[in-house]
């Protein structure tokens, strides 16, 4: 069987772990042939911000990922072959020393607020999707996620927001949504939707497994 690369883009906080983990629960596949990629698992390490500080670094920007390496191990996967995933730590802005082993699988999908800025990386995926969740409640999820899960205070949240966030999502992700084939409204909350993608992927897989 081919592969199939499903892009799951959408501003931070818009609910792509959420809609993701709905699809796979909808979806009439085994877990074992999904593998979900984090474009976050990308950023550079801060030694390559030529000695900034964690609070000068603008990480909304698509320069401060290493999207040439996920499109490269995009590449890799959809050609049968594992590959060495980086892994970075949120607190101290540094990728890991041990790498993440990952395995082709049938179904490969990407997620992140910056995958469809990269011509290259879109040109890899099958079925773009976008999602359009409300401002507010994006910048409510992402103040939750950053305090609880990256122990980071209130104060930085929100300045990061002013800062870089919402100028990066009106500069390059909101406009990315061109080039998405399918876009959700609310989210995870789309139930509708997220059948009608399920659908459309289903026929998808059922039309690869014939060409193979």
């Amino acid at each position: 069987m081919q592969h199939l690369v499903i892009g799951l883009a959408g501003g931070t906080g818009s609910g792509k772990t959420t809609v993701t983990q709905r699809i796979l629960d909808r979806l009439h596949v085994q877990q074992d042939k999904v593998v979900v990629i984090q474009h976050d698992s990308y950023y550079k390490d801060i030694s390559a911000h030529h000695g900034l500080t964690p609070d000068k670094i603008n990480f909304d920007h698509p320069d401060s990922l290493e999207t040439s390496l996920l499109v490269q191990h995009i590449k890799e996967l959809r050609n049968g072959k594992a590959v060495e995933q980086p892994m970075y730590n949120f607190t101290t802005h540094s990728r890991l020393k041990e790498a993440k082993h990952i395995e082709s699988k049938d179904i490969i999908i990407i997620e992140g607020i910056l995958i469809l800025v990269d011509k290259q990386l879109r040109d890899l995926m099958d079925v773009k999707i976008f999602l359009d969740t409300d401002a507010d409640e994006r910048v409510l999820r992402r103040l939750r996620r950053d305090t609880v899960e990256r122990g980071r205070s209130i104060e930085s949240v929100m300045h990061q927001y002013i800062a870089t966030v919402k100028p990066m999502h009106l500069e390059f992700v909101e406009p990315s949504k061109h080039w998405a084939d399918i876009i959700i409204p609310r989210g995870g909350e789309n139930a509708v939707a997220i059948d009608m993608v399920v659908a459309k992927i289903e026929s998808m897989l059922r039309n690869k497994h014939t060409i193979s």
